[in-house]
């Protein structure tokens, strides 16, 4: 852990995302302390600031009601975090299960996991969250079981390659041999071989939950008013482009911001623990 954590700083980009993350991280966290107007994240209406341009009282300026779009941004980003966490402790188990007992075991298990699997992965992942909160209310609970539907397929095809051509190796051969059971063949032997690969996956694909959380949000689909999201707050700036721009161009720097960051930490966990193995 010291020696991936002195290699990741000593890179300028990951170091880049490493700040940025945390930017995002420490914003959403103590939102209630670093917003300037914390009461403006609900129903609040201010006709006396309503659509300012940025200035010294709004650092990013008002939207059509005069709330703080700074201030919006940052709870934005806590509901955002808390989406993309809970899909993945959701989506990961279920695919690294589905991925490892697919891989290790074969035959009728690999055949209806993996079918299973190829089915959700031959649609595209927005069109299906979109087809879900089409028939579902368009609440903050259906937007995460919505994206999570669409998202342990991944992890399940990602662990049944690495189980699949581990399962071969003499350290698996050798555990069969001497009676170890299944259940201590995956999770002690395989899944640990499995980890590397996923875990990179779940740093690149909090940036990923992010976009398409705000793709359901920009569509209507997702969060709803007056809760704030980076989605449904760029879409309703393009409304008024390019005169009320700052109501579209901060939003969307903010998803810039979070995705670049989470991207630039992945693809640095991805050299270093490919080196590594």
């Amino acid at each position: 852990m010291k020696r991936t954590l002195i290699i990741l700083l000593r890179n300028p980009l990951s170091l880049l995302g490493v700040l940025l993350v945390l930017m995002v991280i420490v914003l959403a966290v103590f939102a209630d302390f670093i917003a300037p107007f914390p009461d403006h994240k609900g129903a609040v209406v201010d006709f006396v600031y309503f659509n300012q341009a940025p200035s010294d009282r709004n650092l990013m300026g008002t939207d059509l009601v005069g709330r703080d779009l700074f201030s919006r941004i940052i709870y934005a980003y806590r509901i955002s975090l808390m989406l993309g966490v809970v899909v993945l402790v959701i989506s990961v188990p279920i695919g690294v299960l589905a991925g490892l007992f697919a891989g290790y075991r074969g035959g009728k298990t690999e055949f209806v996991l993996m079918r299973l699997t190829d089915v959700f992965l031959s649609i595209p992942p927005l069109v299906l969250a979109i087809a879900m909160m089409g028939v579902l209310e368009p609440t903050l609970l259906n937007a995460m079981l919505a994206v999570t539907a669409m998202w342990w397929p991944w992890y399940a095809r990602l662990v049944y390659n690495v189980a699949r051509s581990e399962r071969e190796e003499g350290y698996v051969l050798a555990a069969e041999v001497i009676g170890a059971s299944q259940w201590h063949i995956c999770f002690r032997e395989i899944l640990p071989n499995c980890l590397p690969a996923v875990i990179t996956k779940m740093t690149l694909d909090m940036g990923f939950v992010i976009i398409i959380a705000s793709s359901l949000s920009f569509l209507g689909l997702g969060v709803q008013p007056p809760t704030p999201d980076l989605g449904s707050m760029v879409a309703e700036g393009a409304r008024y482009l390019p005169d009320s721009w700052w109501l579209t161009v901060f939003p969307g720097l903010a998803i810039l911001v979070a995705v670049f960051g989470f991207n630039l930490i992945g693809d640095a966990l991805r050299e270093i623990l490919g080196a590594e193995q």
